[in-house]
Parts: C-alpha cells; structure tokens; sequence
C-alpha cells in the first residue's frame, strides 16, 4: 500500500508560535489599548533621541501599536514607516499623526516576517513592541535584515527586574505560556539582546540610571552601540514617572549594524 504524505508547507498545520500569535492578534485587536500606549509617548521621544534620528532618514517602526516612536521620529522630519499587525492599532496611530499633519506611511505588517528588501531603512525602531513576537529569533533577523548596513537598531524593552517584568510571571501562574515560549522580558537583558543581534561594538556605551524613588527597582539602563556617524548617539537617561499605573522602567538598546 502507498501513502502520499502531503509536503506542501503552505498545507502544514499551524505551527504553535502560528497559534499563540493568532491569540496575541486577537487579544491585542480586543481592547482600547491605545489608550495606555499613549502615556508611554515619552519613551518613544527618549528612544529617537538616543538613535540620533535625524531628518529625511528613512525610519521602520516594527510593531508600532499606536505610533509613540512612529510620531516621535515624524517630528524629526524622517521618512518614516509604521507596522503592526493588528490593523486597529495603526488606524490610532494613523489619526494620531492626522491630527499632528505629519507624513506617516502606515502598513500592516508581521515582525517575523515584515515585507521589505533588504537594507530599505536607516533606522529600525520598536518600543515595547517586537519583544512580544513569540519567535525572539526570526524577530531580530527580520530587523537586521531591513536595516541598511551601518544603520541603527534601537529598541525600549521591558526589564526583568522591572515592575512589568515581575508581573510577567505572576500572571503566568494563573495563565502558564506554552512549553518552550521565551519571555519577553528577556529582550530587556543586554545579553540576550547581544545573543540576537550581536555584541556591543567596543566603543558603545551603557548606562544604568538609579534606583525609582517608588519602586526600588533599576530604573532603565540604555545600551549604545555606535551610530552612522563617528560619535556615538546621544544618551539621556529617562525619568521616572508613574504613569496609568505603570512604574517600572524600560531597558533601551541601540544597536549598529555592520556591513558585510
């Protein structure tokens, strides 16, 4: 007897990072979350002062929600690109920058698999955003592969010692991940960022600001790894503000990629 076994992946099932992203899709699609993105604007402000984001720089913000790093490299006068995939978020974006009059291309589109050339921006950015993406792996290669050669990569993550990265693991009690799922906390460590994206250039610069006054935690601590241009970026350290409830800090990473 032959049995024909169907190799064609486009008829495969799903896989299980497909489904948990299906999920996140749906969860992210299911409330005004634009509402508490909005408090974060700061960041997004703090994250293109860091990246030297400078006009006319063609500018990607993967996983942008409702655009706080998209509007912020706008007001910079760069060419800037606005993704996610859950179109409802982009739609607040969209208002966002109508109301501001600026220049936004907005486009739905997935982290792990964004529909670009190669080497199209100078300028990958993401806050809070690309450290959701169930595959840590396949999200890195996607932004260095849309980033140009000697361009900037720069990210706000959440930290583990953080106050959302404490809660990350309370709410996993009572909602375990799937077997095998990193948590996203993890793009906040230098040293898994290093592991996706490469080591620090010996030149960058980290610096770690002190304690919050209302948390005891590590406030942000911002890596920087070199720019386009023979200095590195720029690096201020954020305030801490409580803000919709949410006092602990960002970790912000910037990294260069090198040619070849």
């Amino acid at each position: 007897m032959t049995t024909f076994v169907n190799c064609d992946p486009r008829q495969q099932p799903p896989s299980p990072l497909a489904a948990i992203k299906a999920r996140q899709q749906a969860t992210w699609a299911s409330g005004d979350f634009a509402v508490i993105g909005t408090t974060l604007q700061i960041v997004g402000e703090q994250l293109c002062e860091a990246a030297d984001v400078r006009s006319l720089e063609r500018v990607l913000d993967v996983a942008a929600g409702n655009g706080n790093a998209t509007l912020a490299a706008a007001r910079r006068f760069a060419d800037v690109t606005s993704t996610d995939y859950v179109p409802a978020l982009l739609e607040r974006g969209r208002a966002r920058a109508e109301a501001e009059g600026l220049a936004v291309r907005f486009q739905t589109a997935d982290a792990e698999a964004l529909p670009f050339d190669d080497a199209a921006f100078d300028v990958v950015l993401s806050t809070f955003g690309v450290m959701f993406a169930p595959d840590h792996d396949a999200a890195a290669r996607e932004m260095a592969r849309v980033c140009r050669p000697g361009g900037r990569i720069a990210m706000a993550n959440w930290t583990p010692d953080g106050f959302i990265g404490t809660l990350f693991p309370v709410v996993a009690r009572y909602a375990p991940p799937p077997a095998g799922l990193r948590p996203p906390s993890l793009w906040g460590t230098p040293a898994h960022v290093d592991a996706l994206l490469g080591p620090a250039r010996p030149e960058s610069r980290t610096r770690c600001a002190p304690t919050c006054s209302a948390t005891g935690r590590p406030r942000t601590s911002w890596t920087s790894s070199g720019s386009t241009r023979p200095h590195p970026p720029r690096v201020r350290r954020p305030r801490c503000r409580r803000a919709a409830g949410v006092r602990g800090r960002p970790a912000g990473v910037c990294r260069r990629v090198e040619p070849g």
